[in-house]
């Protein structure tokens, strides 16, 4: 053959070659045109083939969705195929999603494709990329397109240097351009009208008002109290009363009972309900920054304004509005925290306001450090996804990491410390608490139990009068008493029929005891006293019996496991008395080796069996008058085992009679107060309100935590003496049972999803899952974390506890109706697209709903008109709501 007849059949083999291969591309094209989206399936026949997968173009996209794997919505029979590659990044494919994006402009690092790989990535201008094959570019051509790509990224550049150019010239310097969102300013004038409507109505002392405003006004006065609770929420609303004119000179006797003229009403509910006013905007922002859509975010705000609980807690003196704010704007500060740079203002201001808040709502009730604990979930969870960040350096996760623990423990722990020493440091004169506190706080404060003054000597000696009280836990005195203990008990047991002791809560003359060395006959104190040391043996002598304090190998009333104490009595039975105690200074390191009087904590070890003089706890029954128990153990190592003198004198005569006189009409008038350190008083009354928390009595308006989702009980917080007219809590049935049914939802959802995605099926594009997860770490996960404690909580409990449980319960049910709009949007095509328009209706009739159902029980929110029995009776809906009425209106 000829060599031109051989270059003609070579290059029709060439042409019909590459004729075939643009069938077989168009082929691909066309099919994955017809399927292209984002959860359609990406078969790769063969790694040796040179076929390339065509990217389908950006308006498929935008086409309604297939459905997923195999043609269908599958649970478990999805990606059978070992081929199915359906949007896994570790497998090849690549996500794509729905919503358009404006692409920034590639760097020629980016876009240059690899000169030793077959596959590159054909991105549309939504940042959806379809993986594709094709042969290496030459050289020449891979050069061109990075002076293209050099040439478009210094023309961007330059454009945006025009922009800015441009931007600054119309911008005239020294300019605040501002922005004004009319959702927020609708929804606080809504919420403001509906919390500040006859807001000084009823002018009665309602439910808790009792309590908050007795403790503001003995803030005016700089009395000391005791509240379990922080005080922060208090001093606010005592500084704006202050500024009203209200001198704090008023007694609040019982809940119902009418305020005086010259309380100012209106300014002691000012703070609540402007906080409450304020909360439905701030849930508004908060699920903008959750990256929620407007509509949905204004529903937040707008459920917020209708239900009846919010509304009723947020027109009293009571502290949840102020919690339920600090607790959704710190939320709000730290989701725009995490989206900052590092370093820059926005982080920096973002991040302290946050802290702020979150620790702002937790000194104002304890509840709200469990938003703080949120909080430092979400932080560490954020620190967790930076790791994988290949961006970021070691050190800048080392700031990352050492910032976060400054700015979120480090500032909540001033503002702690800050609040609790402006509340030390004004309420510094004696009042109807001290007792509760010890010895050494009550000898601190002004005009309070004396501690070191002329009528009171420092040092225990041989003779000294004493009244020995509890040191911590419960405020008790031991205490005697001419009864003895019944010669059997309930259980058949015996006992040794000795003088009682006890441990008594009141001031007695039957507290009083007499130190005696056992080698000294009389108790008088001479002019050497002869001061008690750490490791002395004394006995104690009751003062008003002049028994001896004993303890023998007998078991106690209630606490069998230890032995009892007893005043001895000799009934000349050769059952000798066991009456030598040892002191034990606990803190001689700060008080030294001699007994102090107030301030040297002590521990009595009975000699003979080694057993410490302890309070039991236990209340004794009518036999013993209904005192505490006091035992001596063998465990010597705990708190209920200290002691300390609190009241103090030198024994003077001999003579029992005019001894027994004396202490029957001594009293100590204390002259001057004490110093007690910051740190000391704080760690005290610290101990104090976590001891007392539990004590609180059960109450008949109480309820359980599983009866609060659906609310199961309300609380009865006034009723007019005249009338059915009343105040009483309650949330908007409507909104709770759907916030209900939304946390079920999410869970189910989530469920789903987590299954589908373990099958690679993909049912939602990333960015809609990223926020799916996102939510649920904030809301749902906020939920339990303000939920789930109370089932481990040993005290009285109230509807009011779950309100910030179910704020965020409410927050979650807004997303959930979002994202149901969502799906359906996304999957109901064609004739399916009225589903998505019965769902909105739904939506509206459910919102009229909620709106109904919030006007029909606004009565017991305001108590502004009279009700009559029938009224009452039409509105309990369910039998365990207990309502109340008047006296002349029975409830039938």
């Amino acid at each position: 053959m000829s060599a031109t007849y051989t270059n003609t059949i070579t290059q029709r083999r060439k042409t019909s070659a590459s004729s075939r291969s643009k069938q077989r591309q168009q082929q691909w094209s066309g099919s994955d045109a017809s399927v292209g989206e984002p959860n359609e399936r990406l078969h790769f026949r063969s790694r040796s083939t040179n076929s390339a997968i065509t990217a389908a173009p950006t308006a498929a996209f935008n086409s309604p969705p297939p459905l997923c794997c195999n043609g269908g919505l599958s649970l478990l029979n999805c990606c059978l195929d070992v081929n199915c590659h359906l949007n896994a990044p570790l497998r090849g494919s690549v996500s794509r999603h729905t919503t358009p994006a404006a692409t920034p402009t590639p760097t020629p690092k980016q876009a240059s494709p690899s000169p030793t790989s077959d596959r590159s990535f054909s991105c549309s201008p939504s940042r959806s990329c379809s993986l594709s094959r094709s042969r290496s570019p030459s050289r020449h051509q891979r050069q061109k397109q990075k002076l293209k790509l050099k040439n478009s990224a210094a023309a961007a550049a330059a454009a945006a240097v025009a922009q800015d150019v441009k931007t600054t010239e119309l911008t005239p310097p020294f300019t605040v351009s501002l922005k004004i969102d009319l959702f927020s300013w609708i929804l606080f004038l809504l919420a403001f009208g509906t919390r500040f409507y006859k807001l000084a109505t009823p002018r009665n002392i309602v439910f808790d008002e009792l309590h908050y405003a007795k403790y503001i006004s003995h803030y005016m006065r700089n009395i000391f109290f005791f509240d379990q609770h922080p005080p922060l929420g208090k001093q606010l609303i005592a500084g704006l009363v202050s500024l009203a004119g209200y001198d704090g000179n008023y007694t609040f006797t019982q809940i119902g009972d009418p305020y005086k003229p010259e309380v100012p009403v209106f300014w002691f509910r000012f703070l609540p309900a402007l906080c409450g006013s304020l909360l439905a905007p701030v849930v508004y922002k908060l699920l903008l920054e959750a990256r929620l859509s407007r509509w949905a975010s204004a529903l937040g705000g707008l459920l917020v304004i209708l239900d009846n609980s919010l509304l009723t807690q947020s027109r009293f003196v009571l502290m949840e509005s102020m919690l339920l704010l600090g607790t959704t704007l710190g939320i709000a500060f730290l989701l725009r925290f995490q989206r900052s740079r590092l370093g820059s203002f926005q982080w920096v201001s973002t991040g302290v306001a946050a802290a702020v808040f979150l620790a702002a709502a937790g000194v104002v009730k304890y509840i709200g450090f469990l938003s703080l604990g949120l909080a430092l979930y979400m932080l560490c969870r954020h620190l967790w996804q930076l790791l994988y960040d290949a961006s970021l350096t070691n050190r800048q996760l080392w700031i990352h990491a050492i910032s976060r623990i400054l700015i979120f423990v480090g500032i909540p722990l001033l503002v702690y410390l800050g609040v609790f020493y402006i509340h030390l440091r004004t309420l510094h004169k004696a009042g109807p608490h001290d007792s509760i506190m010890t010895s050494a706080f009550q000898a601190s404060l002004d005009g309070g139990l004396a501690s070191i003054t002329k009528g009171q000597p420092l040092k225990v000696a041989h003779g000294s009068q004493i009244t020995l009280r509890h040191t911590l836990g419960r405020t008790c005195w031991l205490h005697s008493h001419a009864a003895v203990y019944p010669v059997r008990y309930k259980d058949k047991r015996g006992s040794s029929h000795q003088q009682q002791v006890t441990c008594y809560s009141f001031k007695d003359v039957n507290n009083w005891w007499i130190v005696k060395r056992p080698t000294k006959e009389d108790l008088v104190v001479g002019d050497y006293p002869d001061v008690i040391r750490h490791g002395d043996v004394i006995q104690l002598v009751h003062g008003i019996t002049s028994r001896a304090l004993n303890s023998h190998d007998v078991a106690a009333p209630l606490t069998p496991q230890c032995q009892e104490v007893s005043c001895y009595i000799d009934y000349d039975i050769k059952m000798a008395g066991e009456l030598l105690w040892r002191v034990e200074i606990l803190n001689r390191a700060s008080e030294g080796n001699s007994w102090h009087a107030i301030k040297s904590e002590i521990q009595l070890i009975h000699e003979s069996t080694g057993a410490a003089l302890k309070f039991s706890g236990r209340q004794l029954p009518e036999w013993g008058f209904n005192q505490h128990e006091v035992v001596a153990d063998r465990s010597v190592d705990h708190e209920d085992t200290i002691w300390n003198v609190e009241e103090h004198r030198y024994t003077q005569t001999a003579d029992h009679r005019e001894r027994e006189r004396q202490l029957l009409t001594a009293e100590m008038i204390p002259t001057k107060r004490t110093r007690l350190s910051f740190l000391a008083k704080l760690y005290e009354l610290q101990a104090k309100m976590l001891w007392q928390a539990g004590d609180l009595e059960s109450h008949m308006f109480s309820s359980q935590p599983h009866e609060w989702p659906l609310m199961d009980k309300g609380i009865a917080y006034w009723l007019d003496e005249k009338s059915s007219a009343q105040i009483f809590l309650l949330g908007n049935l409507v909104i709770w049972y759907s916030a209900t049914f939304g946390i079920l939802i999410y869970a189910s959802l989530l469920a789903f999803y987590l299954i589908r995605r373990r099958r690679l099926c993909f049912d939602i594009p990333e960015l809609e899952w990223q926020k799916f997860l996102n939510v649920g770490n904030t809301f749902f996960v906020g939920y339990l974390v303000h939920y789930l404690p109370f089932f481990f909580i040993d005290r009285t409990l109230y509807l009011h506890h779950y309100l910030p449980a179910f704020v965020f319960k409410l927050l979650l049910l807004c997303y959930v109706v979002d994202h149901l709009d969502y799906v359906l949007r996304r999957f109901c095509t064609g004739w399916a697209v009225h589903v998505v328009r019965i769902y909105r209706l739904f939506l509206i009739l459910w919102l009229v709903g909620a709106i109904v159902v919030f006007a029909k029980f606004l009565p017991f929110s305001y108590a502004s008109r009279k009700m009559t029995s029938g009224e009452v009776r039409r509105l309990r809906w369910k039998d365990t709501w207990d309502f109340v009425v008047a006296r002349n209106q029975a409830l039938q």
